[in-house]
């Protein structure tokens, strides 16, 4: 076929120029959630992640733990130790994924990162500032860094992070329907409370970690304080506490709260705080409950005289997840206008159509509730 011997180099060379063409993917700039311009080839394979692994799984899909190179884990272990465990039983390269250490405790480390070599580091916008000194380090050695967030719990947000996961792991498709799947629900709620142009109800949600004695964390601009704007609700917190710590209890008293959540983990360090989530029944739900509405002065809260006191998965906040907790606060505030939502039924769907394990246990519920449906 080939007589002459140039002719078959020259082919055998344009083969070879096509081979490395197919390998070789030119360099993709995009732009993080923080406006930065970020260029690299995609999708990535070698994948450090900072924060937000089920949405980074959700995402990515069949294959995404198999690209994870390092993780920042010690939040999510400590806190839902449990779920964790269900991932790990159905992706077992996730127990292989080094740790890298923590961001909030100072143990994350630079030189870790450096030695797994990733095509990427994904990293929360509250990570990348804490760690903007170290960041030059990353960026001499030639590894992008892109910045999402979740933690602003705003519709914009958990948008723009949704369909960069996407772009970042090649399956945009995919996040694009999970996207729009969010938006289409936030919408819901967000006209309906439009259109009934009612006095917004005042809310107040506490991180219940440290039990009934002792006022945790409440939020203003940030996390629940967010969310409880979305689900329409007017959060008394917001005039004394700026993103997060706790109030006075005499200013919540005299701020009188129509309805009250109290967030919780299943990883908790004292038998009488907030304790929900993974194999966490009702009954102990419903106990902790009870004993935070005894604190001094509640009993005379609009909130605990109405039996409007609810407990919420603090594990299914800074995620894309959050729509069924906004669902569900937004019931709690406007019962008669979302008789038709059913929030735990949009926690457990979205499981079903994008991750691989099936939480069981309590997520969310009231204090009078005794079936979660």
């Amino acid at each position: 076929m080939f007589r002459h011997p140039l002719a078959k180099l020259l082919l055998l060379g344009q083969l070879v120029l096509v081979s490395w063409m197919a390998q070789a993917t030119p360099p993709v700039e995009v732009e993080d959630v923080m406006g930065r311009k970020v260029s690299l080839s995609l999708p990535a394979n070698r994948i450090v992640l900072g924060f937000y692994p089920e949405d980074y799984l959700a995402v990515a899909g069949e294959g995404g733990a198999e690209r994870l190179v390092g993780m920042s884990l010690g939040w999510f272990m400590k806190s839902r130790p449990a779920i964790w465990s269900l991932y790990v039983a159905s992706q077992p390269q996730l127990a292989k994924v080094p740790d890298l250490g923590n961001v909030q405790d100072q143990s994350f480390s630079i030189e870790k990162t450096l030695a797994v070599k990733p095509d990427l580091v994904i990293l929360a916008k509250w990570q990348y500032e804490a760690l903007s000194a170290d960041l030059p380090r990353l960026e001499q050695a030639g590894i992008p860094v892109v910045v999402i967030d979740y933690n602003a719990q705003t519709l914009a947000q958990h948008m723009a992070s949704t369909l960069l996961l996407g772009k970042l792991t090649g399956q945009e498709a995919r996040a694009r329907k999970m996207a729009d799947e969010y938006k289409a629900k936030i919408d819901t709620i967000t006209s309906r409370i439009a259109a009934a142009k009612r006095t917004p109800p005042r809310v107040y949600i506490e991180l219940g970690d440290k039990g009934p004695a002792e006022y945790s964390y409440t939020y203003g601009k940030d996390m629940w304080g967010a969310m409880a704007l979305l689900a329409g609700g007017d959060n008394v917190a917001a005039p004394f506490v700026d993103r997060w710590g706790p109030i006075h209890p005499e200013q919540l008293l005299a701020s009188k709260p129509e309805v009250i959540l109290m967030a919780g983990y299943e990883s908790v360090s004292s038998a009488v705080a907030m304790q929900v989530g993974q194999d966490v029944s009702e009954e102990t739900v419903r106990q902790r409950l009870q004993g935070f509405a005894a604190r001094p002065g509640w009993s005379e809260l609009p909130a605990v005289k109405q039996g409007r006191l609810y407990a919420v998965y603090h594990g299914a906040t800074r995620s894309i997840m959050d729509a069924a907790l906004i669902e569900f606060m937004a019931k709690a505030l406007y019962p008669d206008l979302f008789q038709d939502l059913d929030p735990l039924a949009t926690y457990q769907a979205f499981y079903q159509h994008y991750l691989p394990i099936r939480p069981q246990g309590t997520f969310m519920l009231g204090i009078h509730q005794h079936n979660a449906h």
